[in-house]
């Protein structure tokens, strides 16, 4: 098989090489698939770049990055049902504590992360669900049911928080987005209620005015450490924070006494670590919305395989309008 690897960490451009190895035969309770589309996440990046605290070297001899994908099942190994052949599907986690993920033509892993992908669904959606659409789903849903309720959306223009606005729309919510003002117009049409400038002094005076006056039960927050004190002021009584970034600040400064007094529930979100339990609800969740047509994934480019450097690099400038895909059988 054609897979792109690494060997030691930096520049995409001087780690990344497209290579040909075996091709794992499916062990038992394992499926081979044959990838469609790869998907490139910020944490794929990361992890090539070696930028992880306390990370001095890849994990494995070699890797094959990315966690996200979707393609067709070619093979079953003991214990999986051979009907499985030819199904279309998207993997999680494929990446995660392995050594080969998806930038390849082909992968094998354990059955259980290669999810069915719906008729309807195309792979280049499927190939979002892994990262962007379980990290959306788990954090808007993760505390129960929206429908009724307000939901604060920070970063509604990023990948996780498009779909965020999305999925809370979907469930019933009222929502409300920051974003930079260049995509409030992107985030309005998504479904957001209220579309405010993430970078307004007044931010916290504005949400609450966008509500009627009322705080929010809950917010996905992609910058918790920058955001922290904005979310205590603007959440409502048993509200939740659910926070799958803090870039900008990685060890905040909380403050205890306002969250202790409404008594806060914050959920720190890391999609590759989700229960069993809780993943299928969100699994569920997601093709739900596909199916009722209430999810649109957008792509930003699709590029070959031999461009995988060039893909990272997109990915490490920002300022993309959607997914960055590997075509992994040009």
């Amino acid at each position: 098989m054609h897979a792109v690897t690494y060997d030691r960490f930096g520049a995409a451009a001087d780690v990344l090489r497209l290579t040909e190895i075996d091709t794992p035969a499916p062990q038992p309770g394992e499926v081979c698939v044959a990838l469609r589309f790869s998907g490139v996440n910020p944490s794929d990046v990361k992890a090539r770049a070696g930028t992880r605290p306390g990370v001095t070297k890849p994990p494995f001899p070699q890797v094959i990055p990315h966690s996200d994908g979707a393609g067709e099942i070619t093979a079953v190994g003991a214990g999986v049902d051979r009907a499985r052949v030819g199904q279309r599907v998207w993997l999680w986690n494929a990446q995660w504590q392995r050594a080969f993920g998806t930038a390849a033509t082909h992968i094998t892993l354990p059955a259980h992360q290669a999810v069915p992908l719906p008729e309807s669904v195309s792979y280049e959606t499927g190939a979002q669900m892994g990262i962007p659409g379980l990290t959306a789903c788990h954090a808007v849903f993760g505390g129960g049911a929206v429908a009724g309720e307000t939901v604060l959306i920070q970063g509604g223009a990023g990948t996780v928080g498009y779909l965020a606005v999305q999925l809370a729309k979907w469930g019933g919510a009222r929502v409300i987005a920051t974003c930079s003002p260049r995509d409030a117009d992107l985030v309005r049409n998504a479904g957001a209620d209220a579309v405010l400038d993430y970078a307004d002094p007044e931010l916290a005076q504005k949400i609450l005015k966008a509500n009627d006056g009322k705080p929010v039960e809950t917010i996905v927050e992609t910058e918790f450490g920058l955001n922290v004190d904005t979310d205590t002021e603007v959440i409502a009584p048993n509200g939740r924070i659910a926070a799958y970034g803090s870039a900008g600040e990685m060890s905040p400064t909380l403050p205890f006494y306002p969250l202790l007094f409404k008594a806060v529930t914050i959920d720190i979100v890391l999609i590759y670590l989700l229960a069993a339990g809780p993943r299928e609800q969100a699994i569920t969740r997601l093709h739900h919305a596909l199916e009722d047509g209430a999810l649109h994934c957008p792509v930003d480019s699709v590029l070959r395989l031999a461009e995988a450097a060039r893909a990272h690099e997109m990915v490490e400038a920002g300022r993309r309008s959607g997914a960055v895909l590997l075509d992994c059988q040009r």
